[in-house]
């Protein structure tokens, strides 16, 4: 087709991690994921030094849609209780998606369990990055004790997000925003 570029080797590899290892876990193999990309073992390995920083840098790829997720469509007019409770809503509409598997940062943390691991490097500042954001709002709004409350939410977002990638949990009811709602007002969160 004119004018339509195939996606690089690099990009099909980077596409093919994020898909398996969400809905398979890190743990795939690599050739599943070069079988998946329809890249060679070799080629793999020109473009990444190993698995483990391909996993990474897929992660690390996801990471501003991730992000755009979770930010409130109009952030100046929308005061930080909303701005908050906005994560979970999204977090609510995610969780009702059929392919929905929870967090890929937290079941990268969890499947792979070594802190040093390069995704979980990634994962793990994803993770710290939504605590800063949630203690962000929580000062903003005059949370009595914003790092608490910041650590609470998260919690609650992990949790909610594990849950619901089970299938033990079904957010279609409203619980994650209700819990955090929860904790805003027993915070004093405007």
């Amino acid at each position: 087709m004119a004018g339509t570029q195939k996606a690089s080797p690099r990009e099909r590899l980077l596409d093919a991690a994020a898909r398996l290892s969400y809905r398979d876990g890190v743990s795939i193999g690599v050739e599943a994921l070069c079988r998946e990309a329809g890249v060679s073992k070799r080629s793999m390995y020109q473009l990444f030094d190993s698995k483990d920083e391909m996993l990474a840098a897929s992660l690390e790829r996801r990471v501003p849609r991730y992000l755009t997720l979770f930010t409130h469509p109009d952030p100046e007019a929308a005061s930080p209780r909303e701005r908050i409770l906005y994560v979970f809503e999204q977090l609510e509409k995610g969780a009702a998606d059929p392919g929905y598997h929870g967090c890929p940062y937290l079941a990268a943390l969890v499947e792979l369990k070594d802190p040093g691991h390069p995704a979980s490097v990634v994962a793990r500042e994803v993770k710290e990055g939504l605590e800063k954001s949630f203690r962000a709002e929580a000062e903003r709004g005059g949370a009595r004790d914003p790092g608490l409350l910041a650590r609470q939410l998260l919690l609650v977002f992990d949790g909610a997000s594990a849950r619901a990638g089970a299938r033990i949990e079904h957010l279609d009811d409203g619980l994650a925003t209700a819990t955090a709602t929860a904790l805003l007002d027993a915070a004093g969160v405007r």
